[in-house]
């Protein structure tokens, strides 16, 4: 049930060196969704303080005006969007404040990171038995500072409980349009999405890299490649023994060589690869399952089926029910 306007208020942290991308963008999907809504259901933006300071500066250096002090906040808070940025990670926060965030949690319907603002969750107890994900590049760090937390470097934002936690910058937005979904339907977030020029509304298991990117990670040209011709050749022959041909490798350094430079087996890469491709077809077109297994290199749609409930733990079916892009 959504609550009522008095209690949709959306409070968002503000502290020194936060990210300004973080803010910006769960910023822009409320405010979208304000202009979509009639008045008794929109959102009430509020920013939250750590310092009683009129401006802070971002983490690159732009100003930011800032809220009322966190320990004023009177009345009942809604969702808790905690943003990224230097001073969330590198920073000894304020037991006021992890004490401040524990009581939220207690009576907040829902509380979120984006990128590095899971250090605040975490440094107050509240991902401990929990799954959890930050950027890719500080998912480690993250796990090793806090054993407790569950942390899963790859989906580009996770739900586990009444706690939320997304990736890059970036993904804060597809976070914030998840939870306008939640709130008032698959439409509005589209028509955010569609306002904000967003291809997409990524659901949150999509991984942090595509798996295209992965094409640029590699120092070796001859590698990198082979891997735009799979890329382009997905109907062919990708088994080990014929990319090792191509190559002009031996089957045995091939595989070894493929996995210590993109970082998983052959066999993994192309099933992802394919899968990926399907991804595509099944948001941005109206081909059938036999089609699109086809054009994507599976010998049948039943093939294709298996595969894509492995990775992604839904049927290309439901998948495409619920993120073909309508024309966004």
């Amino acid at each position: 049930m959504i609550p009522s306007a008095s209690n949709r208020r959306i409070v968002i942290l503000m502290y020194p060196r936060v990210r300004e991308l973080d803010v910006a963008g769960v910023t822009d999907v409320f405010s979208t969704a304000n202009t979509l809504l009639p008045a008794e259901r929109r959102y009430q933006i509020t920013y939250a303080a750590t310092e009683a300071a009129e401006q802070i500066e971002g983490m690159y250096g732009l100003g930011l005006r800032n809220g009322p002090h966190y320990s004023t906040l009177r009345g009942r808070i809604d969702t808790v969007i905690v943003p990224g940025g230097m001073g969330s990670e590198l920073s000894e926060p304020p037991a006021k404040l992890l004490t401040w965030l524990r009581k939220q949690a207690t009576t907040a319907r829902r509380m979120g990171s984006v990128c590095t603002g899971a250090w605040l969750l975490a440094q107050a107890g509240l991902l401990d038995g929990r799954r959890a994900t930050t950027h890719w590049a500080y998912a480690r760090e993250l796990a090793s500072s806090f054993p407790k937390v569950i942390v899963d470097p790859n989906p580009i934002w996770v739900k586990d409980g009444c706690f939320y936690s997304s990736a890059g910058a970036t993904s804060g937005i597809d976070l914030s349009l998840a939870l306008v979904e939640e709130d008032h339907g698959r439409k509005i977030a589209l028509e955010v999405a569609r306002m904000l020029v967003v291809f997409l509304c990524r659901p949150g298991n999509q991984a942090q890299f595509s798996v295209s990117l992965r094409e640029q990670t590699t120092e070796d040209r001859p590698l990198r490649d082979l891997q735009v011709w799979m890329q382009e050749n997905l109907t062919k022959d990708l088994s080990v023994p014929a990319l090792a041909t191509k190559a002009a490798m031996s089957e045995r350094n091939f595989q070894r060589v493929f996995t210590r430079e993109i970082g998983m087996p052959p066999s993994q890469y192309v099933e992802e690869m394919r899968i990926e491709a399907v991804r595509r077809k099944l948001e941005r077109s109206t081909q059938g399952m036999e089609e699109i297994a086809q054009a994507c290199g599976f010998s049948s749609a039943d093939v294709m089926g298996r595969s894509f409930m492995r990775q992604l733990h839904i049927t290309p079916t439901e998948y495409r029910s619920r993120f073909r892009s309508s024309g966004i």
